[in-house]
């Protein structure tokens, strides 16, 4: 067709950068575009977030699901596009990691409190229901 329209999606970026260059950083490299409470988390305690990368080779590896209790562990981008179950203290929820998730912490994402629904007061729960007969 002669008047084809072709439709480009927006590349997806972090602070400027592609998916591909943020790979390549280290974690020191890495701690420079991220917010201050999680550059300190990086540059004090790098070794957790290397531990848990190792682990989840591992578990790619045998074909097993990635669950963790590492609520505030750091996303990096080598964990972009991992589908992570975050336990909120009762099960496991899956999250899927995307690139505007980096330097935020995996328990930001799964909710420990759920909303609750109450439903209309039993009898004898108020003065006005004493008087309703069943």
């Amino acid at each position: 067709m002669a008047g084809e329209v072709t439709i480009r999606l927006r590349e997806r970026k972090f602070c400027g950068l592609t998916l591909e260059q943020l790979k390549e950083f280290s974690l020191t490299e890495l701690s420079n575009y991220v917010p201050a409470r999680s550059r300190r988390s990086l540059l004090r305690h790098p070794e957790i977030v290397e531990k848990f990368l190792k682990a989840v080779d591992d578990k790619i590896a045998r074909n097993k699901k990635i669950r963790t209790h590492l609520r505030d562990l750091i996303i990096v981008p080598k964990m972009v596009g991992l589908n992570v179950g975050v336990y909120n203290g009762k099960s496991f929820q899956e999250l899927q990691i995307e690139i505007e998730m980096i330097g935020h912490r995996l328990g930001e994402f799964a909710l420990t409190r759920q909303k609750v629904n109450h439903s209309a007061a039993g009898i004898g729960a108020t003065r006005g229901s004493k008087s309703v007969k069943k």
